[in-house]
């Protein structure tokens, strides 16, 4: 029998239902403006989540891969360099290592998390002849193991580049995601807690030197009009962008106390479940659910029984990086990353997006437990 509705993994249409007329007043000020590229409006955002990431420096750019090509350009990574970062991540972390010519290093993950384990990162710094940076990705909204990552990267000189692109709001140890490396990376795609109406990436850093270059970079590497500094590409967040997320902004917080009060209904009513609950680790002060990917046994069983009864799902990620076909020239191997290949067979995302009621939540959980009990 089929719920008595449809509940999907992301309903967009219910967010935007409950500020529409906030987004259309600022999209009209913006078109009234006839300014749409960079200008007053991305300048405002900039300044505005800067200070909510708690860092002096924000860089907007096009999408959340620019912004990890672009801090990876800023950070001086070049062809033949090593990146070592992890293999159960979105493709781009690592896709924007390989497109500088630059050598991803992948090292296991926490099984407990699904974020890096820093054990096997400093494993693969000690194979590496040629390391210069390390991207550890707070995968799922919860930040990975910064303090021995960054004491890890600086006694072997590496530059520390977070992907946050899953973490806007997230904390370690009280500290924002976005503010404990050299650079970090974030993500505007419409599916992430704080979204755009289509790409949108953010580079933040603490130093003035990475944000001049960063700037340079995004236009062309241009210093000044028709002036190259460097060999940079366009990647602009436009202003109609910018001002669609000025407006998700001042509601990011109550969503993501809503995401958080989701996922406790979740634990609370599969506390004796079989499958693993994501269980933030206790130096993730502030875990951000981007997503709920719990550790399903009967994974796809599970998946098309949940289908069945109307509730959408998704796998984060059924392959992990280093079994991609384009990195086999790397010469990873099945059974090289074990934790990491363990996590992508049995991952399932639930629904946790804010507006979702509590009492689908509870549906969600019931069928999950029905689905254990058969």
């Amino acid at each position: 029998m089929l719920t008595q509705k449809q509940i999907p993994l992301l309903d967009l249409q219910a967010q935007f239902s409950q500020i529409r007329r906030e987004i259309l007043d600022a999209v009209t000020r913006v078109i009234d403006s006839q300014k749409f590229i960079l200008g007053d409006e991305v300048a405002a955002f900039e300044t505005e989540i800067a200070g909510y990431c708690r860092t002096p420096f924000a860089v907007t750019c096009a999408s959340g891969t620019d912004a990890l090509f672009l801090a990876l350009m800023a950070a001086g990574v070049s062809a033949g360099d090593q990146v070592v970062t992890t293999p159960y991540s979105f493709f781009a972390t690592a896709g924007a290592i390989a497109r500088l010519g630059a050598i991803p290093v992948f090292a296991d993950i926490d099984p407990a998390t699904g974020n890096i384990d820093p054990r096997h990162a400093a494993e693969a710094i000690a194979r590496s002849s040629r390391a210069r940076a390390i991207i550890p990705v707070h995968l799922f909204g919860g930040c990975a193991e910064m303090d021995e990552i960054c004491g890890l990267a600086a006694r072997h000189q590496l530059v520390v580049i977070e992907d946050a692109a899953q973490a806007i709001g997230a904390e370690y140890r009280g500290r924002r995601a976005g503010g404990m490396g050299h650079i970090a990376c974030f993500s505007f795609y419409p599916t992430k807690n704080l979204s755009a109406f289509g790409d949108g990436g953010l580079v933040t850093t603490q130093d003035p030197q990475i944000a001049e270059h960063l700037r340079a970079l995004r236009v062309h590497g241009s210093t000044g009009k028709y002036i190259h500094q460097w060999v940079g590409f366009n990647s602009r967040l436009d202003a109609l962008q910018a001002a669609v997320l000025r407006v998700k902004l001042r509601h990011l917080d109550a969503w993501t106390r809503q995401r958080q009060e989701n996922a406790r209904i979740y634990h609370d009513a599969l506390a004796q479940s079989p499958a693993r609950l994501p269980c933030p680790a206790p130096y993730q002060t502030r875990h951000v659910f981007n997503q709920f990917v719990i550790r399903a046994p009967r994974r796809d069983a599970l998946r098309e029984y949940l289908a069945s009864q109307g509730v959408g799902t998704e796998i984060y990620y059924p392959m992990p990086l280093h079994l991609q076909p384009c990195f086999s020239s790397l010469g990873y191997h099945t059974g090289d990353f074990p934790e990491s290949e363990a996590f992508a067979q049995e991952a399932l995302a639930l629904p946790i997006y804010a507006e979702l009621p509590a009492d689908d939540v509870r549906q969600i959980a019931h069928l999950l437990s029905a689905f254990y009990s058969e």
